[in-house]
This record gives structure tokens, sequence and C-alpha cells, in this order.
């Protein structure tokens, strides 16, 4: 395949974007210039400016590129009857999605307030309320009502709690959604969990 400039200027995107991103989660935004982003893609400043002008337009693209997954998700489980295998398969694909976007996510866990203080905050906190609002029921007990948006967040919160725990990261994801899927049939059974003695 011959490369277009198409095709080119957009591996050169995201080429910015993963050095941006690296850079991010290394030193955290406020630390990244675009100096540094620029020395370590080996090219002047001036040839980072023809595609980003600021580092927050490179921050915003990769997050408009690379959580485009969970934009898809909504508009999915929004179309879905609201049942019990629509909210199993939804956690499901979430996980997924936070797994493929893994840096993304790990740059907004390390950087809350700086992400808040972007524009990209807005955004990163309506995709939360619209998945919460995919796997609760309205009229469900506050107790149910927590277990649902707990399955969510024991997914995205399971990507960090065990990086440090030994083990294989398939079997670490699998355990966590696992647990995720135990809430929300809970949840919808209006039950309990089962305590193990």
């Amino acid at each position: 395949m011959v490369a277009t400039p198409r095709t080119r200027r957009g591996d050169t995107r995201r080429r910015i974007q993963d050095a941006a991103l690296s850079l991010f989660v290394e030193q955290g935004y406020e630390k990244t210039s675009l100096r540094e982003i620029a020395a370590q893609l080996d090219v002047t400043k001036a040839a980072l400016y023809y595609h980003f002008k600021t580092k927050e337009d490179i921050l915003i693209s990769i997050f408009e590129d690379r959580t485009r997954p969970l934009d898809e998700l909504i508009a999915w489980g929004r179309e879905q009857p609201r049942n019990q295998e629509t909210k199993r398969e939804l956690l499901r694909r979430y996980s997924a999605a936070l797994h493929d976007a893994a840096p993304v996510f790990r740059f907004v866990q390390e950087n809350q307030a700086t992400v808040r203080d972007l524009s990209i905050g807005g955004n990163v906190k309506e995709r939360m309320f619209a998945l919460f609002e995919l796997v609760k029921e309205p009229d469900a007990s506050l107790t149910d009502q927590v277990r649902s948006v707990s399955a969510l967040f024991t997914i995205h919160a399971g990507m960090f709690a065990l990086k440090d725990i030994e083990g294989d990261p398939e079997d670490k994801r699998a355990a966590v959604l696992e647990v995720a899927l135990d809430l929300i049939a809970a949840a919808d059974a209006g039950r309990p969990l089962k305590r193990s003695q």
C-alpha cells in the first residue's frame, strides 16, 4: 500500500499523540512542554505546530480518538432493551474499552485535577453519568443503585488497583469483570450478595 499524504499525516498525528501521552503519564501534563514532545519525536517545534497548536489540542485529540469506543458503547446501550443481559454485555464491553485505552485512563487517574480543569473534564464526567444511567434502574432501592454504579467503578478501579498484584493480567481482568457482573446481578435481583463463611 502506498502511503498517501493523508495516511502519513494520520500516522504523524498518532505518533505525536503516543509521545505526548507517554510524557503526560510519566511526568504529568503540567510538567510536559511542547518542546519535550517535539524532542521525544526528534522533530522541530514548528513541525509539531503544523499538527497541534497547544498541549491541550493534543490532549483533546487523544481523548476524541481513543475514547470513541465509549461513545459507541453508550449509543449501543441506549438502543438495547433494558435487561440483565444488556447490562452484562455493557460491562464486558466497558472492560474491553478500558483495557484498549489503558494509557488514557491511567493519565486521567493520575491527573484528575488537570483533567477537571481542562475542557475534556466535562466530557469524561458526562460519559460516566451516561454509563451509570444505563446500568442502574431508576426505581431500584438506593442500595441496588449503589451496586449498579459500583459495578462500573469496580472495572475502572480494578484496572489500577490490581496492577501491582502478581498474576496474569488477563486473569486479573477476568476476576474484576466477574465481581462487576456479580454486583449487577445482585442489583437487578434486589438481593444481598452471598457472603462466604
